[in-house]
């Protein structure tokens, strides 16, 4: 463990240098994300201007869930974006043939190689929103509750991660698997807003199937005091469960791995 962390130090030290040989660019695109989720806020904005509550949720509570949700995605994006790109990048291209000869974990390499500052918009969208909206409620900054928060917002972003590792993974058999990757992990967007104002059928689908609940709606409930019972605790066994499965299948895809000879 304490030689792929010195290792990820190493990449991720690397990437940087890359990253602010321009650092217009790099201060660009740390902060695109966060004029992109300005339309999302806008639009709920408006939407509540008009209906002070969306079933039973003022703005400020449905913010929590926004804010959540958002920082929660921000973790793969920074730290795992690289599982979009492994079909039409590595895979397509032949490049993957190096992660199968270098003497570290190929998941690993994949993911070190690519440290995506974008998220970091998101982070600190996320991380406004999160600090806005408990602030206007008045839900207070205990040790306890700031350490459940650090605890959901990692569950949330391991399961972000493990949904996009499973999906991604496709890639050994279709080469291009972000069509597979861009439906499922779409499926956040609803998990932006309180999954009581969905059908059981959505409310299933994003507690069990797709999890996103996990990283928004358990969490932000229990914080303000609503009756989800053991789901709000169970964010950290879904993302076990999601990720040993996903892991399951990318070892399962690497032995049926082979070279597109490009």
């Amino acid at each position: 463990m304490r030689r792929y962390l010195s290792l990820y130090g190493v990449f991720f030290v690397q990437r940087l240098k890359i990253l602010l040989e321009y650092r217009v660019n790099f201060l660009i695109g740390a902060t695109s994300t966060s004029f992109l989720q300005a339309a999302g806020l806008l639009a709920l904005w408006v939407v509540m201007r008009q209906i002070p509550t969306l079933n039973g949720w003022t703005f400020d509570e449905v913010l929590l869930v926004y804010g959540l949700v958002t920082i929660s995605e921000s973790i793969t994006h920074m730290f795992a974006d690289n599982l979009w790109t492994i079909g039409h990048s590595y895979i397509r291209t032949g490049e993957f043939d190096r992660f199968m000869v270098r003497p570290i974990d190929p998941l690993f390499h994949l993911l070190a190689d690519r440290f995506c500052h974008d998220g970091i918009g998101n982070l600190l969208v996320g991380s406004v929103l999160v600090v806005k909206a408990m602030s206007g409620i008045g839900i207070p900054w205990t040790a306890g509750n700031l350490i459940y928060l650090s605890i959901a917002v990692l569950s949330g972003g391991a399961i972000f991660i493990a949904l996009n590792l499973l999906t991604a993974t496709t890639a050994f058999w279709l080469v291009d698997s972000t069509p597979v990757t861009f439906m499922v992990y779409n499926a956040y967007e609803f998990a932006k807003y309180p999954l009581s104002i969905y059908g059981r059928g959505i409310r299933i689908v994003l507690t069990w199937l797709i999890p996103f609940g996990f990283a928004s709606f358990y969490p932000a409930s229990y914080l303000l005091g609503r009756p989800v019972g053991l789901l709000a605790w169970m964010g950290p066994v879904v993302a076990a469960v999601f990720l040993a499965v996903a892991y399951r299948a990318w070892q399962h895809g690497l032995a049926h791995y082979t070279s597109t000879g490009s």
